[in-house]
């Protein structure tokens, strides 16, 4: 990812009166009463909202929410006005449609400094295709380009990629600009010892991340869910926890790589088991290698969290994807919330600590610790994309610095 021409780079001169499209991600959780549950990406978005009102722009705001087919009322981005409009200290217009001639008509109408949010723009099925000609219509109401939606930057959608193709210059947001300073900062140049911590169910899901990381880390801490395709590999019993069958081979094949890499690996030594998946099962604490018929793990144990903390210790920048128990569950939420202390406790000493999108997130803010992090990725798919080394159509299509 060469870097690219950020937000930062526009001065008054190139923003006064003039009409800017902004790709942000508004994609927050609702409830039932259509309230906003976690306003995290509302508020990312704010900083380059800011410069850009700040700077006599005319914003206009573009986002999807949900997966909607066709018009789906209960996927509108109206209820996101009045927090929007609280945190921007202005009143935020809102338009029924996120293309013609009613939303050229209040894009004519925005004052300099003022905000315009479109409507999701996932009700056109033509976004998720890039279909040039709904790309052109959006390009259509304004006269430059910022996308600040590091979370769908994974996906070369209309909004995300096609309306590049139209406006000039294209540039990154200071979300989008951050996410690519500490994500790829991170991996392609990190400080030393560096460590991955790759948690989650599944070792298909972590797969590139994991083969991608061998080539870059001193230490790769395992835990979670795939943990026990590891384990069965070397020939420990299992009992009835989540194995990937087909994945054995594999698993196996990640061990000789990390070995003759010279990274050193860790698997959880002990784990907690319960004797069915629910949050007041009868649970105890094993050795990895002796999970009795029945049981299942849901955690790692408390000598694999010291061992882990001893390893974390050592380190300069710490990478974390994926949790390493069923954290949902108090029970077995211990391991998780142990690593979340920790980076908490060495971000605070000056190591780098970045919290790569997804689960992890979620439970570094249950553990209220979110503020005490380097970096927490908004991105999901967008971070572990990165992670994997591959390019994001989002951020090529913008212009190089």
């Amino acid at each position: 990812m060469a870097t690219k021409r950020s937000v930062g780079d526009l001065k008054e001169t190139d923003l006064k009166g003039k009409r800017v499209f902004v790709r942000v991600d508004l994609n927050v959780p609702l409830d039932d009463n259509l309230k906003i549950t976690d306003d995290t990406r509302v508020r990312a978005a704010v900083p380059t909202i800011k410069y850009l009102m700040g700077h006599g722009a005319k914003v206009i705001l573009s986002s999807h929410l949900g997966r909607p087919k066709g018009v789906t009322p209960k996927y509108s981005l109206k209820p996101l006005v009045p927090r929007l409009s609280e945190l921007l200290g202005i009143k935020v217009e809102m338009a029924d449609d996120c293309i013609g001639e009613e939303v050229e008509k209040l894009v004519s109408a925005i004052p300099e400094g003022g905000v315009l949010l479109l409507e999701n723009v996932r009700f056109y099925k033509e976004e998720e295709k890039n279909d040039p000609e709904f790309a052109k219509k959006l390009a259509s109401l304004a006269d430059l380009y910022v996308n600040d939606a590091f979370g769908t930057a994974h996906r070369a959608h209309a909004s995300t990629e096609g309306v590049t193709k139209f406006l000039k210059p294209a540039v990154a947001g200071f979300l989008m600009q951050k996410e690519l300073d500490y994500l790829v900062g991170a991996v392609s140049n990190p400080k030393k010892p560096f460590a991955a911590i790759v948690g989650g169910s599944k070792v298909s899901s972590k797969i590139g991340v994991i083969e991608s990381l061998l080539e870059k880390v001193d230490i790769l801490l395992l835990g979670g869910g795939m943990i026990f395709t590891f384990y069965k590999a070397q020939g420990f019993s299992v009992g009835s926890s989540l194995v990937e069958e087909d994945k054995l081979a594999l698993a196996t094949s990640l061990l000789e790589k990390a070995k003759s890499k010279g990274v050193s690996i860790l698997l959880p030594t002990d784990v907690v088991i319960a004797d069915k998946f629910s949050p007041d099962a009868n649970s105890k604490t094993v050795s990895a290698s002796s999970i009795p018929d029945g049981w299942m793990g849901l955690d790692i144990g408390p000598d694999s969290i010291k061992t882990f903390n001893e390893a974390l210790d050592t380190t300069k920048t710490v990478i974390w994807n994926g949790p390493m128990g069923v954290f949902e569950f108090d029970k077995f939420a211990a391991g998780t919330l142990a690593i979340a202390e920790k980076l908490a406790e060495l971000s605070v000493k000056g190591v780098t600590t970045i919290i790569g999108g997804g689960d992890s997130v979620a439970a570094v803010e249950k553990a209220g610790l979110a503020d005490k992090m380097s970096h927490i990725s908004t991105g999901g798919g967008a971070s572990l994309e990165l992670l994997e080394g591959k390019p994001l159509p989002g951020v090529l299509a913008l212009d190089e610095a």
